[in-house]
């Protein structure tokens, strides 16, 4: 059966790193003549520059019939000071929402020759591996009632955080299934000392747990999880939290690698149809100028492959790649230590290569 794919360069370095993953994903297609149904279209910033929308009808009805969409970025200041509901994020909470896309799976980790790169001490960061499964369509970012109320004396803002039983199961779920193909220890963050919300969220998901007996499950607040991996981020196997608390806690276990730019996630459905994006955003301050690490959009595609397209093997490849390229001392600017590092348009060639001689 026809897979088919929708790319979404968006903005920024986003066209950038897509254009290089795009590379790495025709090569493949052509060395195992896979049956891929390609499209492409603009959305965010650029979207809306043509079609005065972040997202057209006809890119969310391609997404829609996709198995796989690989989103690059979107935003830029350009578009800073425009209506909330046309602002180039509004595609991704747009496709997030009308897909269904709830668990968002972020994994963090370390290439060994990159931790000088980190800012944390080798001897904390090396072999960090951990994946935080963020919540990723409930919550506080889409709780109702929302508002801003300018009518009364002082004016306020307000917005409402709600997660139901069956929001709470599927992604927990999720997160106990990655656990039990991982190290079985799962972590699940909350602020269950301040918040109803997050007490429901510890009951359900403790009770859960007796589903999945080798699973060691933990329960922490989120202030404290924030902390701790700072201190000691290989603590945890996998962490599961709400949209809000996962957001941030992802951010962080970003920069533990020493470069955002190295670090893919999926968004997926209950119909393994996923997202998968870079975990950096459009960086308007270095768009144009070749120096944007693709490996983290590169990595996005082996996930793709991985948890939508079939293809296991071919994501396994990718990675393999990637490590033999980190090896060999090939760097782009955001993880050299020295001023000689590589350009963007360079950094899938080298990995094609690699990927030939693997496979002859």
């Amino acid at each position: 059966m026809t897979k088919k794919i929708l790319i979404l360069p968006g903005d920024g370095i986003g066209q950038e790193v897509t254009s290089s993953m795009s590379e790495v994903l025709h090569y493949l297609i052509d060395e195992q003549s896979l049956d891929f149904q390609i499209s492409e279209r603009k959305v965010g910033g650029s979207s809306y520059e043509e079609f005065g929308t972040p997202l057209t009808d006809e890119t969310l009805k391609i997404a829609q019939n996709s198995d796989a969409i690989l989103f690059g970025a979107v935003g830029g200041p350009q578009w800073d000071n425009l209506e909330w509901d046309v602002r180039p994020e509004q595609a991704l909470l747009g496709l997030r929402k009308s897909l269904g896309l709830f668990a968002n799976l972020r994994p963090a980790f370390l290439f060994n020759e990159l931790a000088s790169a980190s800012p944390l001490k080798n001897h904390i960061i090396e072999d960090l591996d951990i994946l935080i499964v963020r919540e990723l369509t409930g919550g506080v970012y889409f709780g109702e009632p929302r508002g801003i109320v300018e009518n009364e004396t002082p004016k306020y803002g307000f917005n409402t955080m709600i997660y139901n039983e069956d929001e709470i199961r599927r992604i927990a779920k999720v997160a106990f299934e990655a656990a039990m193909n991982r190290d079985k220890k799962l972590c699940s963050v909350e602020k269950a000392n301040v918040l109803e919300v997050s007490k429901f969220w510890r009951s359900i998901v403790s009770e859960m747990s007796s589903d999945y007996p080798e699973v060691e499950l933990s329960h922490q607040l989120a202030d404290n999880t924030a902390m701790q991996l700072v201190l000691n981020p290989n603590q945890y196997d996998v962490i599961v939290s709400g949209n809000l608390f996962g957001d941030m806690l992802s951010d962080i276990a970003a920069t533990l690698s020493g470069s955002i730019g190295m670090l893919p996630s999926a968004s997926l459905n209950s119909s393994s149809q996923g997202m998968f994006e870079p975990c950096h955003g459009s960086a308007p301050d270095i768009a144009g100028q070749g120096i944007a690490n693709p490996i983290a959009m590169i990595t996005s595609l082996a996930m793709a492959f991985e948890y939508s397209l079939e293809r296991v093997d071919l994501a396994r490849r990718i990675e393999s790649a990637i490590k033999i390229f980190i090896s060999k001392g090939l760097r782009t600017k955001d993880i050299s230590n020295s001023k000689e590092f590589i350009q963007t348009k360079e950094v899938a060639p080298s990995i094609i290569n690699i990927l030939k001689d693997e496979h002859e």
